[in-house]
Formats: structure tokens, C-alpha cells, sequence
């Protein structure tokens, strides 16, 4: 191998110098499919943002803002805070379904390469009749 052929090898197998950084929006996202997969969670979001939603829906843009909705997030470096608000099925224990979404959404976001300091949680409300439509 030839002294150019090595420096070409060399060059290709060090990783390019930067920095990575993750919008707190991509963790919003990550984090609200987490919890929406917890059985016991009907949805997401205060009375203000699922009454906006309601509307949305009702003229055709049903899913403009559902990605982030109930959910807000700060990520700094590789470490993420994670705030949550949830409506809960009519029945669930709050502690066991506040419980099982925190350990999904550490779960997910983890998998990301992240690391979670806090998800934190507020139920908003209870739905009688099982998940919002």
C-alpha cells in the first residue's frame, strides 16, 4: 500500500469533528408516542389545547398539533426534562398509569441516545367512556 493509499484510509476511518444537537421539539414527539402507547392514557393535553384540537378536527386539519400536544420538553446536552399532561381512562389507578408512562418514556427516549433526568407528570382529567376520539 502506497503512502497516499494510507493517508486516504487514515482520513476515511476518523469521524468528522462536531456537534449534535436535538431539537426539544424531536423529543416532544418521541415522548408523546410513548405515552399514548400506555394502556389507560386517552389522551393527551390540557382542556384548552384538547378544545383547540376539537375544532381542528372539525374542519379537517385533525392532525395539526397532535405530535406535541400535552407535552413540553428541554433538552440540554444529552440529558432531557420531560413534562407531561394526561387524561386518564375512567378506573386506572393514577399512580400505576403515571408510573408505566414515566418508564416508557424514559424507555423510548433512552433508545435515542439520551438521557432522561425527569419526567414530569400532571393529569388533567379522567375519561368516562375509555380513549378520546
Amino acid at each position: 500500500m502506497d503512502l497516499e493509499a494510507t493517508r486516504e484510509l487514515t482520513r476515511a476511518s476518523v469521524p468528522a469533528g462536531g456537534t449534535t444537537q436535538v431539537a426539544d421539539e424531536v423529543i416532544e414527539k418521541i415522548a408523546v408516542a410513548a405515552a399514548r402507547a400506555v394502556p389507560g392514557v386517552a389522551d393527551l393535553g390540557g382542556d384548552v389545547a384538547r378544545f383547540f384540537n376539537a375544532v381542528l378536527d372539525r374542519v379537517g386539519l385533525d392532525q395539526v398539533g397532535d405530535a406535541r400536544r400535552g407535552c413540553s420538553a428541554h433538552v440540554t446536552g444529552d440529558a432531557a426534562v420531560v413534562n407531561l399532561v394526561l387524561v386518564i381512562e375512567a378506573g386506572r389507578p393514577v399512580p400505576e398509569i403515571t408510573s408505566q408512562v414515566r418508564a416508557q418514556v424514559t424507555e423510548t427516549i433512552e433508545a435515542f441516545g439520551l438521557r432522561v433526568d425527569e419526567v414530569n407528570i400532571r393529569v388533567d382529567d379522567v375519561a368516562m367512556g375509555g380513549p378520546t376520539p
